[in-house]
């Protein structure tokens, strides 16, 4: 029988005062329960000052869950001695197999880390047999013990956007390394606040908002009035992924306006004409007038000049939108004098999004052109974002933003674990 206990001790690796007095296997409750306990006499070094030789004061009887045995739950049982420290006092000493105030073992946390970064919460705690409240907080903990040990001094460059949590005006502000392509810090919101927030988190991880070189971000007010505030001295360059999604939005608003319904027309009239309504061919389209001209086949390629020439309107809209997008394909000598020929023909254009795009332009403009100097972009936070909202849907959405914030820096933080 020692020979078993021997077996566990080596598995959990445990070694004097530590040994593994008893096992017990119940096929009823499917269960293996380990009894450890420590050698009579034992002395054990203070927790908090490291003192050598520290007897024992008293006691506790507690349990802990360890990986499975096979395909059965095991359970880690053992008196957990206090020791009296002559600096110190009493104090609860550090156990080898779990942390204090854990129900959980180390193995058996690290298991729920490494599961956590790849399946939802919800569906770790089914396959451990296990609340999903005890196993958040595992994930909690962990995290911002890891947030603890970090810093940002070498932080130059950074990215601001925000995701969604949830339908409505739900977000988390995103604030990344874009050259460590890194989640820094996350928190509730997308207004002005969230960079007092990061301001703080940046110098107690060892940064300074002295030691910022860029800052990148749409062209969201709150966050301009928050970096404007907060980061006078950081220039913003104005993500150019952003710039062309709002410039799509307006091409598309001008499609749907130009989408007037078809008016009714006998079939045998319908019959008689050689090509569609030109007011019916818009449907269906929006995707042709979006997306990079360059990865479209020939067939949609010559739908799509039919369209322009079918609808002015729109056809202006997606030339002014072509246009724009050579901006970032000149020179930066060039780029200034492109931009200012762009906006002398998209505010006479007469159509009325392509017009608030212009003027949105030329209220940032030094944000935009910007780019020519400091060629960053969000693209980083785009994938992290994708990344974020793709964990999301599998876990059918969190019920905090915290939850969703910690997931975020589970998969886009980077984060070591080694230490926690």
């Amino acid at each position: 029988m020692r020979e078993v206990q021997q077996l566990f001790e080596k598995a959990l690796g445990l070694g004097p005062p530590w040994t593994v007095i008893r096992s017990q296997f119940d096929p009823v409750a499917q269960r293996l329960d380990l009894f450890i306990d420590f050698e009579r006499g034992a002395r054990f070094p203070c927790p908090d000052c490291g003192a050598a030789g520290c007897t024992v004061h008293d006691s506790e009887d507690k349990e802990w869950r360890h990986l499975n045995f096979l395909q059965y739950p095991a359970y880690l049982h053992a008196r957990v001695p206090r020791v009296r420290c002559p600096r110190d006092g009493v104090r609860q000493v550090d156990l080898p197999w779990a942390r204090a105030g854990s129900g959980f073992t180390h193995l058996f946390e690290g298991l729920v880390m490494t599961l956590a970064a790849e399946m939802p919460v919800r569906a770790i705690a089914r396959l451990l047999g296990e609340h999903d409240t005890r196993i958040w907080r595992v994930v909690h903990f962990h995290i911002e013990r890891a947030r603890a040990s970090e810093r940002f001094a070498s932080v130059r460059h950074v990215g601001v956007d925000e995701t969604s949590r949830r339908r409505g005006h739900h977000y988390a502000a995103l604030f990344c390394d874009l050259e460590r392509s890194k989640l820094l810090f996350a928190t509730e919101g997308k207004d002005a606040a969230t960079f007092v927030r990061f301001k703080a988190d940046l110098i107690a991880h060892g940064g300074e908002p002295t030691q910022l070189r860029e800052l990148c971000m749409d062209m969201s007010p709150a966050f301009i009035a928050g970096a404007a505030e907060h980061f006078a001295q950081v220039p913003i360059t104005f993500d150019r992924y952003h710039l062309m999604a709002s410039l799509n939005f307006a091409v598309d608003q001008v499609r749907r306006a130009d989408q007037a319904p078809a008016p009714r027309v006998p079939l045998r009239r319908l019959r008689q004409l050689r090509r569609p309504l030109p007011s019916a061919t818009l449907k269906h389209s929006r995707f042709l007038w979006l997306r990079d001209p360059r990865r479209l086949s020939e067939l949609q390629r010559t739908r799509l000049e039919r369209l322009a020439q079918l609808h002015q309107r729109t056809g202006r809209a997606y030339r002014l939108k072509l246009a724009f997008a050579e901006l970032y394909t000149t020179a930066p000598e060039e780029a200034e004098a492109h931009l200012r020929r762009w906006y002398a023909w998209a505010i006479r254009s007469r159509l009325q999004p392509i017009v608030a795009f212009a003027r949105t332009v030329k209220e940032h403009w030094d944000g935009v052109l910007r780019w020519f100097t400091s060629r960053v972009n969000n693209g980083i936070l785009e994938a992290i974002g994708s990344l974020i909202q793709a964990a999301k849907r599998r876990a059918r959405g969190y019920r905090t933003t915290e939850n969703l914030i910690a997931i975020a820096y589970l998969v886009a933080g980077k984060l070591d674990f080694a230490s926690t």
